[in-house]
């Protein structure tokens, strides 16, 4: 049994729209996961990530700091690139640019500008300072010396004893011997109480021998 021709040209036709369709899926797929260019930039440096480029051609990358110094001269590469560059010192923000240019077309390559702040720098803490001696008390000032006598006396000492006193002392001035104005009486006392005494025994004396005879 033959089959129609036409009805193989129409399953010719399907197999066909079928591959078509595949092979446009796959070609807008492609470009979609190709050719990522990824990079970062601080106050120190740059980082650049390169993925999924064509190996087949020639791809080169180049990296500039401030529009004159080449940071990254023109470096091949194929399908990957990563590389982290130290970026010069800077009082400033300095523009930094990427220039990527693919092989394979001129829509995969580029040419970026970012900026790289200036960074902040901490300054170093003072140094604590030494905590100061104590300091001394205050002496008290010393007190002023006597000044010596204007005219300091020229005599020299007398070497001669001083002359013993020559007037005899007065009748009531017996201090230093014990005696005193009293003594005399007394004495007087005494010498006529012993009188009396004697008086009286011999008249007694004379009663009894008067008695007797």
């Amino acid at each position: 049994m033959k089959v129609p021709t036409r009805a193989w040209k129409r399953s010719g036709a399907l197999i066909a729209g079928v591959a078509v369709g595949f092979v446009g899926v796959g070609l807008c797929a492609t470009p979609a996961s190709a050719h990522t260019p990824v990079w970062t930039v601080t106050c120190s440096e740059v980082t650049v990530d390169l993925t999924a480029y064509n190996s087949n051609v020639t791809n080169t990358v180049t990296i500039t700091v401030d529009g004159k110094d080449v940071l990254l001269p023109a470096k091949e590469f194929g399908r990957e690139f990563h590389e982290t560059l130290k970026l010069p010192e800077h009082k400033t923000e300095v523009p930094v640019r990427l220039v990527v240019k693919a092989g394979d077309g001129e829509r995969f390559s580029r040419d970026e500008t970012k900026t790289s702040p200036v960074c902040e720098t901490t300054t170093p803490s003072e140094p604590p300072k030494p905590s100061e001696p104590p300091k001394p008390s205050e002496t008290p000032e010393p007190s002023e010396t006597p000044e010596p006598s204007d005219t300091p006396s020229t005599e020299p000492p007398s070497s001669e004893p001083p002359a013993p006193s020559t007037s005899a002392p007065a009748p009531g001035d017996l201090a230093e011997t014990g005696g005193s104005s009293a003594t005399p009486v007394i004495a007087g006392a005494a010498v006529a109480a012993v009188l009396v005494g004697g008086g009286i025994l011999v008249a007694t004396r004379k009663r009894r021998a008067a008695a007797r005879g």
